[in-house]
């Protein structure tokens, strides 16, 4: 066969081959309903900074985190949670630095860390109650939205003297106590021994806001209540009160030896205790001590739970994606397993 006829003979089959291609191509993405062309494009890509991953197994799973030093602050709640997972996360991710900061001119608590996140001096915050609505407004006012993360399951425990003789607390009657309306230990079953109620203020944190909306519905403490600055001073005076009530995170009270966890529920009788059955008797502690009642709380069984949150700043610049990387971090299996060391419960 000379050159000649060889020419048009291969460019023939060249455009045939060019055809089956883009028939094949025609037939695919009208059977299958993918877009091939959009997969093409998305490929190309990068993930936006602070876009929420899929969580693993360890810290080093974690992508996007960013590098710096990272100031955040918020609720005194998280004080255990802090304790046992920034430092695993700093030898994880030494290029993502933590630092706790504490206001200079109020409680630190979650409300004010909320209200600091928006004034631009921390780069995300951790909360043991929901952003506000008002928090949500003034964040808008300042041009970015604030997103709250789920990472783990807390619930409020009331603590009493340990040799106070009481089965349980109904929530109703938890309210009355605070709000004045009983005010001695007889009115609920127990001795006739005048209850003294014990508080941190509203101002403090999220977990008195919480009692307050939740518990008291808004209504304001009885004067009776005494305020004090701490936990670990209100657990103080409730060792030496003998009608003394305090409530608090559960972690920060179950484990106590010097108080004894009461028992809570919805209705009379129906009462569910934050810690695990056996009850550890005080003369028994340190050398045990009563253990979260995990399986109450994550199943609503117990009548006070909530939630604890990240909250983050989404204004698509470094602190979003330093607040979502934080979150993610807690949200893997590592992370999940040191909240529960804390003695929270895991959300997932």
């Amino acid at each position: 066969m000379s050159q000649k006829n060889e020419i048009p003979i291969l460019v023939l089959s060249i455009l045939i081959t060019a055809g089956l291609i883009a028939g094949g191509y025609w037939w695919f993405s009208r059977k299958s309903g993918v877009d091939l062309n959009a997969i093409n494009s998305d490929s190309t890509k990068t993930p936006q900074a602070g876009s929420e991953q899929p969580s693993g197994n360890t810290f080093t799973s974690v992508k996007d985190v960013p590098t710096g030093l990272f100031n955040y602050g918020g609720s005194t709640s998280w004080a255990p949670i802090r304790l046992v997972v920034d430092s695993p996360i700093q030898a994880a991710r030494p290029e993502f630095r933590l630092r706790y900061v504490e206001p200079s001119n109020a409680s630190p608590g979650s409300g004010t860390g909320i209200q600091s996140l928006i004034d631009g001096q921390l780069a995300f915050v951790q909360s043991s109650r929901p952003v506000l609505d008002q928090e949500l407004s003034r964040a808008r006012q300042r041009g970015f939205s604030l997103k709250q993360i789920p990472v783990a399951i807390d619930g409020l425990a009331v603590a009493v003297n340990p040799n106070l003789n009481i089965p349980g607390l109904t929530v109703d009657q938890l309210k009355s106590i605070y709000t004045g309306k009983i005010n001695n230990w007889s009115q609920v079953g127990g001795p006739n021994i005048p209850i003294q109620p014990y508080s941190r203020r509203i101002t403090d944190g999220g977990t008195v806001e919480l009692f307050v909306q939740d518990i008291l519905g808004g209504q304001a403490f009885s004067p009776n209540v005494e305020f004090i600055s701490t936990t670990t001073q209100a657990l103080q005076k409730l060792a030496g009160s003998s009608g003394g009530i305090y409530y608090a995170s559960a972690p920060e009270v179950v484990p106590q030896c010097s108080i004894k966890p009461l028992a809570l529920g919805r209705t009379q009788g129906q009462y569910i205790a934050p810690y695990q059955e056996t009850f550890v008797l005080p003369s028994e502690c340190p050398g045990k001590r009563n253990k979260l009642n995990i399986e109450a709380f994550q199943s609503g069984k117990y009548p006070i739970t909530r939630n604890l949150f990240v909250v983050v700043k989404q204004n698509s610049q470094t602190e979003q994606q330093a607040g979502v990387a934080y979150a993610n971090l807690l949200l893997t299996e590592q992370g999940q397993e040191l909240i529960t060391q804390a003695g929270f419960v895991k959300i997932r």
